[in-house]
């Protein structure tokens, strides 16, 4: 079964939240306006899913079980992150003051529903929506018609360029993503309850760490786990930082940014590196000593500009009094860096861990000529707040553990 078939219901999820925080069905229902035999059975069903019992039936109440306990906190912050949506609507109407009632997006509490509106923002078309998770071209328009009535706002606006999200559509979007994200780790934090740590965890990789280090953890944690799936996201940091917002990326793991750039995130520093100039093998610099004439008048791949390292490095050759080189390629890409620096006589400049076993081998070789204030702390990104999967937690350690050897 795909993943996206097993998150739990939402109805059932909100009924479980409800008989925690009541204590009884009879209550839970009083304050849902429900019936009680239809509490009792959403909770019947969500167990039966879940395959595990979440309450103990007592005569003065219901008492959560090791696994409720379990479930609870990612159940909490799903439906959290639906709840939140109203009052984020309410300021584009320019309303304030909404009651409870009017405020319980009931709407929303459907996962194809919400799986439908993603999708159609990430393809912009419909029946490519349709197609992929398997229903009419009318089931769509009706779930995205459901949404917009329950929203009272358009979501998403037909344009030459298919359906784009309006403000309202992108204004929620990430809080969708943060609540599906939530219900597809339930299932490996009950395995987790079990003993058994399984799952699938989506790290954001920068530069630096892609060569040995993170390859170095994932093998570890792979090893040790046969049920852990890792995927990684090569993305530049600011689409990552998106990704991390809406939960689709765990944590990001290279060099840090400033809590002035992401403050909605917390940082981890591991270790600071400086940056060096490496050249190949052979290199016509590597036979005298390089003078700053030498530095002016060589032909430079560099990372991109805008980017950290970039600033770091144009402020070092202005403190050696030297204008910033104008490189001759821009990149970001290690592989492209390599093989340019072996085919030419073309200098970089990045951090040796990135190229480190060509280092090891000789076929490239570091210039003797420090850059100063060129360190940076390379480390783990984490959304605030945020609770890791069991599995992403575990490469967490392993990480922590390679850049500590």
């Amino acid at each position: 079964m795909a993943q996206d078939e097993m998150l739990s219901n939402l109805m059932q999820i909100r009924a479980f939240c409800q008989v925690v925080d009541q204590g009884s069905v009879s209550r839970a229902a009083d304050e849902l306006y429900r019936t009680q035999s239809a509490v009792t059975r959403a909770i019947r069903d969500l167990e039966q899913a879940l395959d595990v019992p979440l309450f103990e039936r007592h005569a003065n109440g219901m008492l959560l079980t090791d696994f409720g306990k379990c479930v609870l906190p990612r159940a909490r912050r799903a439906i959290a992150e639906l709840r939140l949506i109203p009052s984020q609507l309410a300021k584009l109407h320019g309303k304030a003051g909404q009651t409870r009632s009017e405020t319980e997006p009931l709407y929303l509490f459907n996962v194809r529903r919400l799986q439908i509106f993603i999708s159609l923002c990430k393809t912009r078309h419909m029946q490519t929506v349709a197609t992929l998770l398997g229903l009419s071209q009318p089931a769509v328009s009706a779930a995205l018609k459901v949404l917009e009535n329950g929203a009272g706002l358009a979501l998403l606006e037909r344009t030459p360029h298919g359906m784009m999200p309006s403000l309202a559509g992108q204004d929620i979007v990430p809080n969708l993503r943060r609540a599906l994200n939530e219900l597809r780790h339930i299932p490996a934090d009950i395995a987790a309850r079990r003993g058994v740590l399984e799952g699938t965890v989506q790290v954001g990789a920068l530069p630096l760490g892609r060569t040995r280090l993170l390859p170095q953890a994932i093998i570890g944690l792979t090893q040790r786990y046969g049920g852990v799936k890792v995927i990684t996201n090569e993305s530049a940091f600011s689409a990552l930082a998106s990704e991390l917002r809406s939960g689709e990326v765990d944590f990001i793991f290279g060099a840090l940014r400033s809590n002035d750039y992401a403050a909605d995130m917390v940082t981890e520093t591991l270790f600071t590196e400086s940056m060096v100039i490496l050249a190949r093998k052979g290199h016509p610099l590597l036979r005298e000593p390089v003078t700053q004439e030498h530095l002016r008048t060589a032909r430079w791949v560099l990372p991109r500009a805008e980017t950290p390292a970039r600033r770091l490095l144009d402020n070092s050759f202005t403190a050696m009094e030297i204008p910033p080189p104008d490189p001759v390629v821009e990149s970001g890409d290690l592989g492209i860096v390599r093989g340019l620096l072996l085919g030419s006589d073309m200098l970089a400049a990045v951090s040796a861990r990135q190229l480190e076993h060509e280092l090891e081998s000789g076929e490239l070789i570091k210039l003797p000529l420090d850059l100063a204030d060129t360190h940076r702390a390379i480390g783990l990104t984490f959304r605030a707040g945020s609770l890791l999967s069991p599995a992403a937690q575990a490469l967490v350690e392993e990480i922590r553990q390679v850049c500590s050897a």
